[in-house]
């Protein structure tokens, strides 16, 4: 039996962002109009599971009301080393979304590219990092989602030696429900609905698919 189709919908700051904090992150913070009518489009769609990336203040002060008027649910990747920290969610913050049902996962300790992060240093992203996020949250943490959607065939070896249950990226193609590695499409400032719709919820022909799975190919065996 095959497995469903997900369109795996990636948010990472809602309304005004504050000073920027890395090159280009100000691109994909959305404002809150923009995030409410992309919301209520999933909403009525089925086959979309919702993520949000870096633990932003705006997750709880925003995002996580509006999913709850909605009866929407999401997974949360945190970055480690910014909980409590300005801008960035609290440890209260971290169990609101526990206690109100979301799921709660690791964007590492310091946000860092991991296939660009040694060998000594990567159990501090994928092993110190979880160890943090699930003291915050009260339960074990067992999914991931890599930073800037980079991964190679070591990290992945890493992650799965770990045991991660589930690995996100941000390759925007669709995935399949139950495969390990779940592909994702972040929404960006600039998009719109129609944009949206047409970049992320539109089927895709066989070209397209075959050429998503050969540059997923070369990521994972590189």
């Amino acid at each position: 039996m095959r497995s469903q189709v997900i369109h795996n919908v990636s948010f990472h700051g809602v309304g005004t962002p504050g000073p920027e904090r890395e090159p280009g992150e100000h691109d994909y913070w959305v404002s809150r109009d923009s995030f409410l009518r992309v919301l209520d489009e999933c909403a009525a769609r089925p086959e979309v599971r919702l993520s949000f990336d870096d633990g932003n203040e705006s997750d709880v002060a925003i995002a996580l009301p509006a999913l709850v008027e909605r009866d929407l649910k999401a997974d949360f990747f945190l970055i480690a080393g910014r909980i409590g920290t300005p801008g960035n969610i609290s440890a209260e913050g971290v169990r609101a979304l526990v206690a109100a049902g979301m799921g709660v996962g690791s964007h590492g300790q310091g946000h860092r590219a991991w296939p660009e992060v040694p060998d000594a240093e990567l159990g501090a992203e994928l092993a110190d990092a979880r160890i943090r996020i699930a003291e915050a949250a009260g339960r074990p943490v067992d999914t991931a989602a890599c930073p800037f959607g980079a991964y190679d065939r070591r990290v992945l070896r890493r992650l799965r030696a770990l045991g991660y249950r589930r690995v996100y990226t941000s390759d925007r193609r669709p995935a399949a429900g139950d495969a390990w590695l779940q592909a994702r499409f972040s929404v960006l400032a600039d998009d719109t609905l129609d944009s949206f719709r047409a970049g992320v919820l539109s089927r895709r022909g066989p070209g397209r698919q075959l050429r998503d799975a050969a540059v997923g190919a070369v990521k994972r065996w590189r």
